[in-house]
């Protein structure tokens, strides 16, 4: 995905490896905008995925793809991933980090301070983003893309935080703990959408209303033949 900074509004998933949660949430985040916004608007959102100790140039984990059968994503969608490691020019130019738990968030920061006013774990940003009253949020996909970060920036330390934020790790464990992770990334990620990206209302009816049609006028059976 390509555009200037104007028209695009840029998303980076981290987690550890890069080969689980970031990239579910990466494939799964691009899969949701089109599915609200089509794939005209999806396209001002870059959406990708890095990790602060990459597995660098691994695909997605097969536990993890396969957890994305639900949405048809474990196909072509996840076959072409390849992780990367988390530097200064994956940054570059980036609207919102978010970490796939606090930790990953301070391990942003403490590399890259200068992105302290965007970066979050996922499930802080989505119990941020919650909060704002969408009424005052632009229609723009990208002015709202940073009107929200802004928002959910000036949320912190007022509202309640859950003593466990993260989503876990599930590498090296079963399907379930694939699972789990996918789960939270999912319902987070809608939260988010709720707000980032709201689906988009049907359009009103172009020109006066139509005028209802009359009843069909139903004849005798005796008379159905007459003048036939």
């Amino acid at each position: 995905m390509g555009g200037t900074s104007a028209d695009v509004f840029r998303v980076l998933f981290v987690c550890t490896g890069n080969i689980c949660r970031s990239p579910s949430a990466e494939i799964l985040t691009r899969h949701l905008l089109r599915g609200r916004l089509g794939g005209r608007e999806a396209a001002r959102f870059d959406v990708r995925s890095a990790g602060v100790q990459a597995v660098v140039g691994s695909g997605i984990h097969p536990m993890a793809r396969a957890q994305l059968a639900p949405w048809g994503l474990d196909d072509a969608h996840s076959a072409g991933f390849v992780a990367r490691q988390l530097r200064g020019d994956v940054l570059a130019g980036v609207d919102l980090v978010l970490g796939a738990t606090p930790r990953h968030r301070s391990a942003i920061l403490e590399e890259f301070p200068h992105l302290l006013d965007r970066t979050f774990s996922l499930r802080e940003f989505a119990r941020l983003a919650a909060e704002l009253p969408r009424e005052t949020l632009p229609p723009d996909a990208v002015a709202r893309g940073h009107s929200v970060v802004a928002g959910a920036r000036g949320m912190r330390g007022r509202v309640p935080a859950p003593d466990d934020d993260d989503i876990p790790d599930p590498m090296g464990g079963p399907p379930e703990a694939h699972r789990l992770s996918t789960t939270l990334i999912f319902d987070a990620l809608r939260t988010v959408l709720d707000v980032l990206a709201p689906r988009n209302p049907p359009a009103p009816p172009s020109g006066p209303p139509r005028r209802p049609l009359p009843p069909p006028q139903v004849r005798h059976p005796a008379q159905q033949f007459r003048g036939a």
